[in-house]
C-alpha cells in the first residue's frame, strides 16, 4: 500500500479523492482515522493564475475561519512537500447527490446563508458542487479557495448553474464524465 509523508508522520493512501486547479486529494489513514491530504501541484491552469499556492490555500483557510464557513480543519501543513492535512468530511457531494436526483432545498438554503456571509466579507468562493460535502445534514465547503467577489462568479450568477440538472450541468456531465 502507498503512503505518503506529513512532517515525517506516514500516512496510508486509500483513495484519490480528486484533482482541483492546484492539487490533488487523498483519503488517508493514519492508526485508524481517515484525513485529507491534500498535494499542491504545478500544473499548468489556462483559466486561473496563482502565485505561491500552498501560501493562498493557508491565507484563504484564515480567511474562510474567521468568517465563520464550515469546512473541515487544518490539522497540518508540511511545507518542504507541500502538503495539507485536513479533517475527512465523510459524506456525498452536492454533485454526487445532483447526479442521484438527492438534492434537497436545505442544501440550497444552507449555500446562500454561506453566500450571505462570504458577500459581506466581499468574498467567493469556488461554488462548483464537488467543492461542498453533505454530513449529517451539514453543507460543508472542503476547498479552501476563496477570491475577491466578482458578481460573475458569485453563486447566482456561476455556481447555481451547477447545483441542479441544468443543461450547464448536463454538458458538464457528458463531456467529463
Amino acid at each position: 500500500m502507498e503512503t505518503m509523508k506529513v512532517n515525517e508522520r506516514d500516512y496510508e493512501v486509500v483513495k484519490l479523492l480528486g484533482k482541483g486547479k492546484g492539487g490533488y486529494s487523498y483519503l488517508v489513514r493514519n492508526e485508524e482515522k481517515s484525513y485529507v491530504l491534500k498535494q499542491i501541484h504545478h500544473e499548468p491552469c489556462e483559466y486561473y493564475q496563482f502565485g505561491n499556492k500552498l501560501e493562498s490555500e493557508l491565507n484563504d483557510y484564515q480567511k474562510l475561519l474567521a468568517i465563520g464557513i464550515l469546512m473541515p480543519t487544518l490539522i497540518e501543513v508540511d511545507q518542504k512537500r507541500e502538503r495539507l492535512l485536513k479533517t475527512f468530511i465523510d459524506g456525498e457531494t452536492i454533485f454526487e447527490l445532483v447526479l442521484k436526483d438527492q438534492m434537497k432545498s436545505s442544501y440550497l438554503q444552507q449555500v446562500h446563508k454561506m453566500c450571505k456571509v462570504l458577500y459581506e466579507a466581499k468574498l467567493n468562493i469556488d461554488y462548483f458542487p464537488t467543492n461542498f460535502v453533505v454530513q449529517e445534514g451539514l453543507l460543508y465547503y472542503i476547498d479552501y479557495e476563496c477570491n475577491s467577489y466578482m458578481e460573475e462568479w458569485n453563486f447566482e450568477n456561476w455556481g447555481v448553474h451547477y447545483w441542479s440538472k441544468t443543461k450547464i450541468f448536463l454538458d458538464y456531465v457528458a463531456i467529463h464524465g
